[in-house]
C-alpha cells in the first residue's frame, strides 16, 4: 500500500500536475484500491471541509493583501522606514527587512510580502549601488516572515488542521518573527559594513514626521486585527474581515491609487488565489482522511514508541524531513500532507501544538527560499529581472540564519510560548 501510494503521488508530481491534482487523484486511487467506503464519498468530503468558519478568513486576507499591495501601502511603508535606517550602514537593504515586517504585519502572504517590497526596493538598492544578488537575496529572504509575523495565512491553516487556538499561534509567532528580523538586519549590517554600502545622511525630523504620518493609515492595520482579535471584540474571521474592508476604504480613499472601478477586478484576482487556495485544501482534507483511515498515523505512533524516540529527536527528525520536502513542495501543499500524520504523534510524545506550529512555520519559511521550488526565488526574480542563480546566492545566507532560527525554536520551547503562555494562558 505505502508502495503504491509513493509511486502515483510521485508520478504524478514528476508529471509536472499542479499539487492540488496530485492530491486529488491520489486520494481517489488509493481510495478506490484500498478503502471499504465508496469513491462517491469524495465530493462530499471535499464540501464539508469548508465548511468551517475560521476558513473564511483566508479570503479575506488575501484581498486585502491585494488592497494592499495596489494600494501604495508597500511605498509608504518603505519611505517611513527609510527615514529611521537610511543612515545604518546597509540602510537600503536594512529598510528592505523592516518594511517586509511591517507588511507582514498587515497581510499574512509571504509571496505578497516579497512581491509588493521587491517592486520597489529591489530597484532602489541597486539604483544605489548594491550588487543585485544581494539586492535580491534581502527581499526574498524578508518577504518569508510574512507567514511568520501576525497575522498569517499559514498559522491561520495549521490552526484548523491541529484544532489549535489561532490567537495562541499569532502570540507565538511574534518573538520569532522580531528575532528573525534582528539577525536579518545584523548579518545585513555587518556584511554591508564590510563591503562600504550604504550610510547614508539621516533623515531630517520634518521628513520623519511627514513619512510617518503618510503610513500612518498602513500601520493602523495591524492595530485593528490584532487589537480586535485579543480585545475579544471579534473573532480571527471577523478581524480579517475587517482588514479587507479597511483596505479597501484606505485605498480608494486615503491614498487614493485604487479607482472605484478596480474594486472589482482586484477583489476577482484575490479570489483566484483564495479558489486555489481552497481547492488544494479541499483535496488534501480529502488526502489526510484517507492516510487517517489506512492507519498510517497509528503505524508511526507505534514505530516512535518501539524506537523510544524522545520528543527533540522526533522533532530533529521531523526538521529535516520538512527542510527536505520544502525543496520541493510549497508551504500549503506541505502542511496538508504531513499535518494528519504527525499530529498523532505530537499527542503522543506531549509536545506542544502551538510550539510545532512555529517549528513548521519556520521551515516553511527556509522552503520558501531553497531551490528548485522556492517560490519567493521566482518572485523576485520576476521583479527584478535577474537570473534565478543571482537570487540563489544572494539569499543562501539567510538560508544559513533561517537554519539558526530552526535550531534555537526547536530546542528552546519557552522561546515561542513565553506570550501566549502569559497572555493567553490554557
Amino acid at each position: 500500500m505505502i508502495l503504491i501510494l509513493f509511486l502515483v503521488f510521485g508520478g504524478l508530481l514528476c508529471l509536472g500536475l499542479p499539487i492540488v491534482f496530485v492530491l486529488g487523484i491520489t486520494a481517489m486511487v488509493m481510495i478506490a484500491l484500498y478503502s471499504p467506503s465508496p469513491i462517491t464519498m469524495v465530493p462530499e468530503v471535499m464540501y464539508n471541509s469548508l465548511d468551517t468558519f475560521p476558513l473564511m478568513a483566508i479570503p479575506f486576507f488575501v484581498i486585502a493583501a491585494q488592497f494592499m499591495i495596489r494600494g501604495g501601502t508597500s511605498k509608504y511603508l518603505i519611505q517611513a522606514a527609510d527615514c529611521y535606517v537610511r543612515h545604518l550602514w546597509g540602510g537600503l537593504a536594512v529598510v528592505a527587512v523592516v518594511s517586509c515586517m511591517l507588511f507582514a504585519a498587515i497581510c499574512g502572504s509571504s509571496v505578497a510580502t516579497a512581491l509588493a517590497i521587491g517592486a520597489i526596493a529591489v530597484p532602489a538598492m541597486m539604483q544605489y549601488g548594491y550588487p543585485r544578488p544581494f539586492a535580491t537575496g534581502v527581499v526574498a529572504a524578508s518577504g518569508t516572515m510574512g507567514i511568520m509575523i501576525p497575522p498569517s495565512l499559514a498559522l491561520v491553516l495549521y490552526g484548523i488542521l491541529a484544532e489549535e487556538s489561532i490567537p495562541r499561534l499569532f502570540l507565538a509567532g511574534v518573538a520569532p518573527g522580531l528575532l528573525e528580523g534582528g539577525l536579518y538586519i545584523s548579518w545585513i549590517s555587518w556584511y554591508s559594513r564590510r563591503k562600504g554600502f550604504g550610510g547614508a545622511p539621516q533623515a531630517t525630523w520634518a521628513e520623519t514626521l511627514r513619512a510617518t504620518g503618510k503610513a500612518t493609515p498602513a500601520f493602523s492595520l495591524p492595530f485593528i486585527i490584532l487589537g480586535g482579535i485579543y480585545s475579544g471584540i471579534v473573532t480571527v474571521t471577523e478581524a480579517a474581515a475587517t482588514a479587507a474592508t479597511v483596505a479597501i476604504l484606505i485605498s480608494l480613499f486615503v491614498y487614493r491609487e485604487v479607482k472605484p472601478g478596480e474594486v472589482i477586478s482586484i477583489t476577482g484576482d484575490a479570489m483566484k488565489s483564495a479558489g486555489m487556495i481552497m481547492f488544494i485544501i479541499c483535496t488534501a482534507i480529502v488526502f489526510g482522511n484517507w492516510i487517517t483511515e489506512a492507519g498510517i498515523p497509528a503505524r508511526l505512533v507505534s514505530l516512535a514508541v518501539e524506537l523510544r524516540l524522545s520528543p527533540l529527536m522526533f522533532l530533529i527528525f521531523v526538521n529535516i524531513f520538512l527542510l527536505m520536502i520544502g525543496c520541493f513542495l510549497e508551504v500549503v501543499s506541505i502542511m496538508l500532507i504531513t499535518l494528519p500524520i504527525i499530529l498523532p504523534v505530537l499527542k503522543h510524545l506531549g509536545i506542544d501544538r502551538v510550539h510545532f506550529g512555529i517549528i513548521m512555520v519556520v521551515n516553511m519559511e527556509v522552503a520558501l527560499i531553497t531551490p528548485p521550488v522556492g517560490l519567493n526565488l521566482f518572485v523576485i526574480s520576476g521583479v527584478a529581472k535577474a537570473p534565478l542563480s543571482e537570487t540563489i546566492r544572494g539569499a543562501f545566507p539567510f538560508v544559513i540564519i533561517g537554519f539558526i532560527e530552526i535550531a534555537i525554536v526547536t530546542y528552546w520551547p519557552q522561546f515561542c510560548l513565553f506570550l501566549p503562555n502569559l497572555l493567553m494562558p490554557r
